[in-house]
């Protein structure tokens, strides 16, 4: 099947597909828009089944990363990229130098940073080749997952304030897939706010430590999705809300840090019609792109960290257009995307009418 006949294929501007023989390097970089500027989005390493799933993977992030830029207020496009290979055992200097070469290659149109299975050093490695990296430790704001993290807990306040009536957080129960990098530190906020947690994880040392730290109830990672909790909150990979796990869910809302939650679009209006409150997720988790966007020189923690805080007045409109239209929230986050990146295009676009 061609990539433009793609299911997830949305007009993307470029699609690359990288393979250096020396390093095993076989990776996707996709640009899906730049009409707000240079695309900008992490990259993924993932075990893929196949190639054509590390494609699926790479078209839905990219698109997910220009509604999130447009969202954010950032003068920036939407890029994803994916190395197909399992990250406990196929890093190597190598492949992260090759991977920063095919980057420089795209001339500043795509500047990568870390996802899920890339560090911070991973893509210090790859500033070795190329200067179009954010995050990185070397002028850089090092590991974004603070901020990716405090957008979600400034977001949960919004959907709480919205659905439950409640500006705090402080006793609700709140149930995290996923206590890696993000919800490690999301648990970190929710538990000083006095919040409930409930948590799930395929690595045991990262339980081991949200029960130390947080002192959280562990469940079954099979049987997150229907625990007894106000909040759901997906912090690992997308696809979670889907036909079978739709019925299971207890709580109110859904609000986490994880790309892609809703396997298809119709999961959005399924969640409204259920009573549930969905916090967009391109929305939500966009601290992380927002503190990469604050990097150089006079970068000032401050200033930064209070644009990532401005996500709850952005999720407050997205509620209150949502309820005015009767759309699932996602549809409405959608719709107000599209018009600030198509707007932009728009004015970006030169008038030919005196020529005609």
């Amino acid at each position: 099947m061609s990539v433009f006949e793609h299911h997830e294929f949305d007009g993307h501007e470029q699609v690359v597909f990288c393979h250096d023989a020396d390093s095993g390097l076989k990776a996707i970089i996709a640009v899906h828009n730049t009409n707000r500027g240079p695309a900008l989005g992490g990259c993924r390493m993932w075990p893929y089944a196949s190639d054509a799933e590390a494609l699926t993977d790479a078209l839905r992030l990219s698109r997910g990363m220009t509604y999130k830029s447009a969202l954010a207020g950032l003068a920036m496009g939407g890029g994803k990229s994916v190395i197909i290979g399992d990250p406990r055992k196929d890093k190597s200097e190598a492949l992260f130098r090759a991977m920063g070469r095919f980057v420089a290659s795209l001339g500043g149109r795509y500047t990568i940073a870390e996802d899920v299975g890339i560090s911070v050093a991973d893509v210090d490695l790859m500033g070795e080749e190329t200067q179009y990296v954010g995050g990185a430790t070397k002028g850089g704001v090092g590991d974004p997952s603070p901020a990716t993290a405090y957008g979600v807990f400034m977001g949960m306040k919004a959907a709480a304030a919205h659905k439950l009536g409640r500006d705090s957080l402080r006793g609700l129960r709140v149930a995290v897939q996923g206590v890696g990098h993000v919800g490690y530190y999301l648990c970190r906020y929710l538990a000083e706010e006095g919040a409930n947690l409930i948590v799930a994880d395929i690595a045991q040392d990262s339980l081991d430590r949200a029960v130390k730290e947080f002192g959280a109830e562990v469940v079954a990672p099979e049987a997150i999705t229907a625990a007894e909790a106000e909040i759901f909150a997906p912090c690992a990979l997308g696809a979670v809300i889907n036909d079978e796990t739709l019925p299971l869910l207890q709580a109110k809302i859904v609000a986490g840090s994880a790309n892609n939650q809703l396997a298809e679009a119709r999961h959005g209006e399924a969640l409204r019609q259920r009573g549930i409150l969905y916090a967009p997720d391109y929305v939500l988790n966009a601290g992380g792109i927002i503190i990469i966007s604050h990097e150089g020189p006079g970068y000032d923690e401050a200033k930064a960290f209070a644009h990532v805080a401005e996500i709850r007045d952005t999720l407050a409109e997205i509620f209150r257009r949502a309820d005015a239209a009767g759309l699932a929230t996602s549809e409405a986050a959608d719709r107000l995307a599209e018009e600030r990146f198509r707007r932009t295009a728009a004015k970006a676009r030169p008038d030919r009418s005196a020529a005609a």
